[in-house]
């Protein structure tokens, strides 16, 4: 499956102001998430250039163009945009060159601008893009918000995985999503969860049916989106199988690339797995600012041993 972004979306959300469109110019999909400040184009160095990214011009690119004859700036404007380049996005309110706007309606090329200045601009849109484009791929579990930690619950259908976020939501914590989990991995180190649109804010629990957690527990029960900091397999309880018991070993999941820490946490009749979850997002928490629970453990009996 192609990911794209409709370049309409990106115009609305930017807040651009549209200086020419031409027709269907909304629904050009972008497909790349870099972007490019074409200085070197309007010098007339094209190798390597890639006319699929969003072009962006600036007070450097504006400030050599002044210096040129209106002939040659129509001359650069044509190199540049008969590439067949998404659209061309002027920063800082800069004035238009009447040789641009004709130039970009010669060649159907949509023409933008922003108030913005162009470093903000292009982080504000790289970003945006990053988001949009990222891989995705959708995983069968529940993503809750747990103290701020994204834990992403995962295991067999009827293990308690839904039954178990409801209670985490009573005890004041979030759904981000249930039964399908879309995963976008946003940057080289963070991973994003969100529900599919036509299933967001509703959970299935087995002899009651489909619930709106939105509507029963209100807004502050539920969000859209959130980072996978912690990977929880829930399993029925296997008499005879090796649970760890004093967390020294770290594990992972590895989930597009992406080695997520992660717990097994077995399930039987009895145990409290919301709080059981709860502590494990604290213990994580604890772990990514420095301190660990088992390690210093450990730390005293070698200590008592030497002694």
């Amino acid at each position: 499956m192609n990911i794209f972004v409709k370049l309409g979306t990106l115009i609305e959300e930017q807040g651009l102001e549209l200086l020419h469109g031409p027709e269907g110019y909304q629904d050009i999909a972008i497909t790349v998430a870099e972007v490019n400040r074409p200085s070197l184009q309007i010098a007339g160095f094209f190798d390597y250039f890639d006319p699929r990214r969003i072009q962006i011009l600036g007070k450097v690119e504006y400030t050599y163009l002044e210096k040129m004859e209106a002939s040659e700036r129509t001359k650069r404007f044509d190199e540049l945009f008969k590439r067949g380049i998404p659209a061309l996005v002027v920063t800082s309110d800069l004035p238009i060159f009447p040789e641009l706007l004709s130039a970009a309606k010669h060649h159907n090329i949509t023409l933008l601008r922003t108030h913005e200045g162009t470093s903000r601009f292009m982080s504000d849109l790289i970003l945006s893009l990053s988001v949009w484009l990222a891989p995705l791929t959708t995983m069968h579990g529940v993503l809750v918000e747990v103290y701020g930690e994204g834990v992403l619950l995962l295991g067999e259908s009827g293990v308690g995985k839904s039954e178990t976020a409801i209670e985490l939501v009573k005890r004041g914590h979030r759904l981000v999503a249930d039964d399908a989990v879309e995963i976008k991995r946003v940057s080289r180190k963070t991973l994003v969860g969100s529900s599919p649109e036509i299933i967001r804010h509703f959970i299935e629990l087995r002899g009651i049916g489909v619930i709106d957690v939105k509507r029963i527990f209100g807004m502050g029960a539920v969000k859209d989106t959130e980072n996978i900091n912690l990977v929880i397999n829930m399993e029925p309880w296997q008499a005879g199988k090796h649970y760890d018991r004093l967390g020294l070993d770290d594990f992972t999941t590895d989930i597009m690339g992406l080695q997520i820490p992660s717990l097994t946490i077995p399930v039987k009749p009895g145990r409290n797995l919301a709080i059981i979850i709860e502590v494990a997002a604290m213990n994580h928490r604890q772990r990514k600012m420095g301190y660990n629970a088992a390690e210093e453990l450990n730390r005293r009996l070698l200590e008592t041993i030497e002694e």
